[in-house]
Protein backbone atom coordinates (compact mmCIF):
# COMPACT_ATOMS: atom_id res chain seq x y z
CA UNK A 1 0.00 0.00 0.00
CA UNK A 2 1.81 3.16 -1.15
CA UNK A 3 1.09 6.47 0.89
CA UNK A 4 0.37 9.76 -0.70
CA UNK A 5 2.20 12.88 1.00
CA UNK A 6 1.23 16.47 -0.81
CA UNK A 7 3.38 19.39 -0.88
CA UNK A 8 2.65 23.18 -1.78
CA UNK A 9 4.89 26.33 -2.68
CA UNK A 10 3.43 29.29 -3.43
CA UNK A 11 6.53 31.26 -6.00
CA UNK A 12 5.48 34.97 -6.53
CA UNK A 13 7.85 37.04 -8.94
CA UNK A 14 9.10 40.27 -7.40
CA UNK A 15 11.56 41.70 -10.77
CA UNK A 16 9.31 43.47 -12.71
CA UNK A 17 11.25 46.56 -12.81
CA UNK A 18 8.76 48.46 -14.69
CA UNK A 19 8.05 47.28 -18.03
CA UNK A 20 7.29 43.30 -17.67
CA UNK A 21 9.20 41.25 -19.67
CA UNK A 22 9.91 43.61 -22.33
CA UNK A 23 13.50 42.45 -23.24
CA UNK A 24 16.21 39.98 -21.19
CA UNK A 25 17.87 42.80 -19.79
CA UNK A 26 15.05 44.54 -18.75
CA UNK A 27 13.78 42.48 -15.56
CA UNK A 28 14.98 40.99 -12.25
CA UNK A 29 15.29 37.30 -11.88
CA UNK A 30 14.30 38.14 -8.15
CA UNK A 31 11.36 35.78 -6.93
CA UNK A 32 9.68 34.93 -3.00
CA UNK A 33 9.12 31.45 -2.04
CA UNK A 34 6.51 30.70 0.35
CA UNK A 35 5.47 27.85 2.17
CA UNK A 36 2.82 28.01 5.22
CA UNK A 37 4.41 28.21 8.45
CA UNK A 38 7.59 28.42 7.25
CA UNK A 39 10.42 31.45 6.65
CA UNK A 40 10.33 32.72 3.35
CA UNK A 41 13.26 32.04 1.17
CA UNK A 42 14.14 35.03 -1.28
CA UNK A 43 15.34 33.50 -5.26
CA UNK A 44 16.93 34.36 -8.01
CA UNK A 45 18.54 32.68 -10.85
CA UNK A 46 22.46 32.02 -10.47
CA UNK A 47 24.73 35.06 -11.57
CA UNK A 48 25.84 33.35 -14.59
CA UNK A 49 21.45 34.05 -15.87
CA UNK A 50 21.76 37.81 -14.84
CA UNK A 51 20.45 36.88 -11.21
CA UNK A 52 21.08 38.10 -7.99
CA UNK A 53 24.26 36.33 -5.96
CA UNK A 54 22.87 37.16 -2.29
CA UNK A 55 19.64 34.77 -3.15
CA UNK A 56 18.99 31.46 -3.90
CA UNK A 57 18.80 30.01 -6.84
CA UNK A 58 17.34 26.77 -7.86
CA UNK A 59 19.87 25.15 -8.59
CA UNK A 60 21.64 25.41 -5.14
CA UNK A 61 17.84 24.70 -3.56
CA UNK A 62 18.38 21.39 -5.56
CA UNK A 63 21.91 20.48 -4.41
CA UNK A 64 20.70 21.29 -0.96
CA UNK A 65 17.44 19.36 -1.32
CA UNK A 66 19.58 16.22 -2.24
CA UNK A 67 22.28 16.86 0.63
CA UNK A 68 19.96 16.91 3.63
CA UNK A 69 17.29 14.29 2.32
CA UNK A 70 20.52 11.84 2.49
CA UNK A 71 21.45 13.18 5.78
CA UNK A 72 18.19 12.75 7.02
CA UNK A 73 17.22 8.87 6.11
CA UNK A 74 21.47 8.37 6.74
CA UNK A 75 21.00 9.77 10.55
CA UNK A 76 17.86 7.29 10.92
CA UNK A 77 19.65 4.29 9.57
CA UNK A 78 22.57 4.94 11.72
CA UNK A 79 19.94 5.78 14.92
CA UNK A 80 18.75 2.25 14.45
CA UNK A 81 22.10 0.28 14.18
CA UNK A 82 23.28 1.81 17.12
CA UNK A 83 25.92 4.09 15.52
CA UNK A 84 26.03 6.85 17.51
CA UNK A 85 26.67 10.17 15.32
CA UNK A 86 27.37 13.09 17.00
CA UNK A 87 28.32 15.52 13.94
CA UNK A 88 27.34 15.67 10.62
CA UNK A 89 28.49 18.02 7.51
CA UNK A 90 28.20 17.77 3.87
CA UNK A 91 30.22 19.67 0.67
CA UNK A 92 28.07 18.50 -1.95
CA UNK A 93 28.82 19.64 -5.40
CA UNK A 94 26.42 19.51 -8.67
CA UNK A 95 27.33 20.04 -12.13
CA UNK A 96 24.62 21.41 -14.36
CA UNK A 97 25.28 21.46 -17.96
CA UNK A 98 23.30 23.91 -20.59
CA UNK A 99 23.04 22.59 -23.74
CA UNK A 100 23.35 24.03 -27.36
CA UNK A 101 19.62 24.66 -27.29
CA UNK A 102 19.95 26.49 -24.37
CA UNK A 103 18.35 24.23 -22.04
CA UNK A 104 20.49 22.34 -19.44
CA UNK A 105 20.64 19.62 -16.35
CA UNK A 106 22.02 18.37 -13.76
CA UNK A 107 24.77 15.14 -14.92
CA UNK A 108 26.48 14.70 -11.50
CA UNK A 109 26.11 15.46 -7.88
CA UNK A 110 28.34 13.70 -5.38
CA UNK A 111 28.20 14.63 -1.73
CA UNK A 112 31.25 14.75 0.32
CA UNK A 113 29.36 13.45 3.90
CA UNK A 114 31.96 13.99 6.81
CA UNK A 115 30.44 11.91 9.68
CA UNK A 116 31.53 11.83 13.40
CA UNK A 117 30.64 8.62 15.46
CA UNK A 118 31.83 7.65 19.11
CA UNK A 119 33.43 4.30 18.74
CA UNK A 120 36.53 2.81 16.65
CA UNK A 121 33.55 -0.37 16.09
CA UNK A 122 30.64 1.61 14.19
CA UNK A 123 33.00 3.51 11.64
CA UNK A 124 32.56 0.71 8.58
CA UNK A 125 29.05 0.33 9.51
CA UNK A 126 28.77 4.20 9.19
CA UNK A 127 29.99 3.97 6.47
CA UNK A 128 28.18 1.11 5.00
CA UNK A 129 24.54 3.18 5.65
CA UNK A 130 25.67 6.01 3.33
CA UNK A 131 24.65 3.28 0.52
CA UNK A 132 21.11 2.30 2.35
CA UNK A 133 20.17 6.10 2.86
CA UNK A 134 21.40 6.73 -1.05
CA UNK A 135 18.58 4.23 -1.59
CA UNK A 136 16.02 5.66 -0.04
CA UNK A 137 16.35 9.14 0.31
CA UNK A 138 13.12 10.14 -2.01
CA UNK A 139 14.76 13.07 -3.55
CA UNK A 140 18.24 10.85 -5.08
CA UNK A 141 15.37 8.43 -6.18
CA UNK A 142 13.49 11.22 -7.70
CA UNK A 143 16.67 12.35 -10.51
CA UNK A 144 17.72 10.93 -13.35
CA UNK A 145 21.30 10.46 -12.89
CA UNK A 146 23.56 8.39 -9.76
CA UNK A 147 24.29 10.49 -6.98
CA UNK A 148 27.68 9.61 -6.03
CA UNK A 149 28.73 9.83 -1.81
CA UNK A 150 32.51 10.06 -0.91
CA UNK A 151 31.83 10.03 3.08
CA UNK A 152 34.32 10.23 5.77
CA UNK A 153 34.00 8.86 9.27
CA UNK A 154 35.92 10.27 12.26
CA UNK A 155 35.65 8.85 15.84
CA UNK A 156 35.73 11.30 18.82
Amino acid sequence: MSKEHHYKAAIQWTGNTGTGTSSYRNYERSHTIQIENKMLIEGSSDPAFRGDKTRHNPEDLFLSSLSSCHMLWYLHFCSEEGIIVTDYTDEATGIMTETSDGGGQFTSVTLHPAVTVTEESMVEKAKELHHKAGQFCFIARSVNFPVKHIPSVLVK
